[in-house]
């Protein structure tokens, strides 16, 4: 009776495993695509992005710039659990450290060279430097970031999320830029308010 008792257990532990696993993604839809409210009549164009045409006809951003393919830019991936984004970093620019909440992130490099890492929950540090052809995933919701320590030269990648809308958590904004009171942060980071406002200051300009 007690291994019953115990394997009832386990299947339970499992199954909750699993339920916890499917529904940490974006939800399952039962028709082949969803449309907006306001959209009734569909052809190809509304399975088109042409938001991307202009990258590589133009030069290199003078900051870092992310390009994103998302929900909100293009209706078509609702219920799809799919998008994508081009990264152009210019020579020394840095895409600060970041969080995406509802998915991972694959990134393949397809010029220049990059530095990248990952921060765990054990607060433990992968960090390696890509090269063209390169891959690297950064598992769903950890800090991570991608720094061009090239000085000369640009860099530029392509990620995509297993989410339509995989959201952006900047760690800089999202600390320094929201309405966290000065005092708060001088306690939590040890320093002083002057320390504060300086790095506000710093990260408005």
């Amino acid at each position: 009776m007690a291994i019953k008792h115990e394997l009832f257990f386990l299947l339970a532990v499992a199954s909750a495993t699993i339920l916890n696993r499917a529904m940490a993604g974006d939800p399952d839809i039962t028709s082949d695509f969803l449309l907006p409210p306001n959209v009734t009549a569909v052809n190809g164009t509304f399975f088109t992005y042409t938001g991307m045409r202009n990258i590589f006809q133009t030069a290199i951003p003078p900051a870092f710039q992310a390009t994103k393919a998302s929900l909100k830019e293009f209706p078509a991936l609702d219920g799809q659990s799919v998008s994508y984004a081009v990264l152009q970093f210019p020579a020394g620019s840095v895409n600060p450290p970041h969080t995406h909440p509802r998915s991972a992130e694959l990134l393949f490099l397809v010029l220049g060279s990059l530095d990248v890492g990952f921060v765990d929950t054990k607060n433990s540090l992968y960090t390696q430097t890509l090269q063209t052809g390169d891959l690297f995933v950064f598992p769903k919701g950890l800090v991570h970031f991608q720094y061009n320590s090239d000085l000369n030269k640009s860099a530029v990648a392509f990620s995509a999320f297993g989410s339509a809308n995989a959201g952006t958590v900047s760690i800089p904004g999202t600390v320094f830029n929201t309405s966290i009171s000065d005092d708060i942060l001088a306690k939590s980071f040890r320093t002083d308010v002057a320390t504060i406002q300086k790095i506000k200051y710093g990260l408005a300009a």
